[in-house]
């Protein structure tokens, strides 16, 4: 059965079109301006929220507070623009973006104009150097020059805020990447390279006409036994052995959206009925960690504060600290921006401070090392409601065991 979505591609961009319109006057800002131009070669990641496809010469997408929403783009975008059905107004130009663009701007006259530069959040960091200088030339000689501020706040809250077309989608990305993990666990033998069950996955993908949430040569992430390195990395030559691990960090892409989940199998040497007890401690210990972030995952809590309880509830338990945030947004992409739910790290600069939300959609993750055996690494995908945060995933109860045929 087909989506609303995939018979009306804009659905999704309507919707935030209207959420822009909300958020704006939540933070009291007047005009939300994204400048862009050539976006197959430079991609503003707003371009995705408010257009859903690329745009050539200079163009000008304003959302006001009033609920006015004005794309001013070149002569052959315009249709293009006009079928979104979401804006109010949808102005062509041929030689030059000034003139349409200072007669919006004074017409509004916003008091401030939110553009997307931040410090911290790198989807909220799209307009580049070149662009500014732009604007900034054809604004020079207006009061409106000194009325630019970072529009971060507005892109954070409207990429965090999923709407129910999006989480649908997310979900549907889950339940495909759950469906490839499950033939992947029933597959998997002993003497696979980390490589053959990457290769693996990517038969399934492709055959199921989807793509991967982050870059093809690195997703899925495969880690076998101790020997293997967990992390961003290509999957190597590491063999798949009995009496080892293999963690598999793996998200499919499908209709724009992506799922990010790691799942951790043990295979059985013969005569072994289920991992060691050291395996089994540290698996337990992850577990409690993951869920206690979880369970302090709430409307209102900071992202720091999030990452804390997780980190706290590991360290306690006899197991060093993972070098990571304990959790990301996901969406679009498996790093989708907005609150970072991590460590008071100067890497992660102020997006821990960020807010937990409803409508927020979560990666959760953490692990340990077991020294012989490999990496343990827990991830699920969680939705932030107003009681907490639900599970989209299946989640992953026990270590899955692969015994010898």
């Amino acid at each position: 059965m087909s989506t609303s979505s995939q018979r009306d591609p804009f659905v999704v961009v309507r919707e935030k079109l209207d959420q822009a319109v909300e958020v704006l006057k939540e933070k009291d800002l007047d005009l939300w301006l994204t400048f862009v131009r050539e976006t197959t070669q430079v991609r503003d990641p707003s371009v995705d929220l408010i257009v859903g496809f690329d745009l050539t010469w200079q163009s000008a997408l304003m959302v006001s507070r009033t609920g006015e929403r004005i794309a001013i783009v070149g002569r052959y975008d315009v249709d293009n623009v006009k079928n979104i059905g979401g804006y109010t107004s949808v102005i062509g130009y041929d030689e030059s973006i000034r003139q349409p663009l200072l007669e919006q701007i004074q017409r509004l006259r916003p008091r401030q104009i939110g553009l997307n530069f931040s410090e911290s959040d790198p989807s909220a960091d799209g307009l580049t150097h070149g662009m500014f200088r732009v604007l900034a030339n054809i604004l020079g000689g207006t009061e409106y020059a000194a009325r630019l501020v970072s529009a971060a706040p507005v892109v954070a809250a409207l990429r965090g805020r999923k709407s129910p077309t999006e989480i649908e989608h997310i979900r549907a990305a889950i339940d495909v990447t759950e469906e490839i993990l499950q033939e992947v666990r029933a597959r998997v033998r002993p003497g696979m390279t980390e490589r053959d069950v990457a290769d693996m996955i990517h038969g399934m993908v492709e055959g199921r006409g989807l793509g991967t949430a982050w870059e093809w040569n690195f997703c899925p992430i495969v880690c076998a036994g101790p020997e293997g390195v967990f992390g961003h990395r290509m999957p190597g030559d590491t063999q798949v052995r009995e009496g080892a691990l293999l963690q598999i960090d793996f998200g499919a892409e499908q209709d724009g959206f992506v799922a990010d989940l790691q799942r951790t199998m043990y295979f059985c040497r013969p005569g072994e009925d289920g991992p060691p007890e050291e395996v089994q401690k540290a698996w337990k210990a992850a577990k409690a960690a993951m869920e206690a972030g979880r369970a302090a995952l709430r409307p209102g809590a900071k992202g720091w504060e999030v990452d804390a309880v997780a980190r706290q509830a590991l360290v306690e338990a006899g197991y060093p600290e993972y070098k990571h945030a304990f959790g990301h947004h996901i969406g679009r992409n498996a790093h989708d921006g907005a609150t970072i739910l991590g460590p008071k790290w100067e890497r992660y600069g102020t997006s821990i401070e960020g807010v937990v939300e409803v409508g927020n959609v979560f990666a959760i993750e953490l692990g340990v090392f077991v020294p012989g055996y490999g990496y343990i690494g827990c991830e699920e995908d969680v939705l932030v409601t107003a009681d907490g945060a639900e599970y989209l995933s299946q989640v992953q109860e026990e270590i899955w065991c692969v015994h010898p045929s």
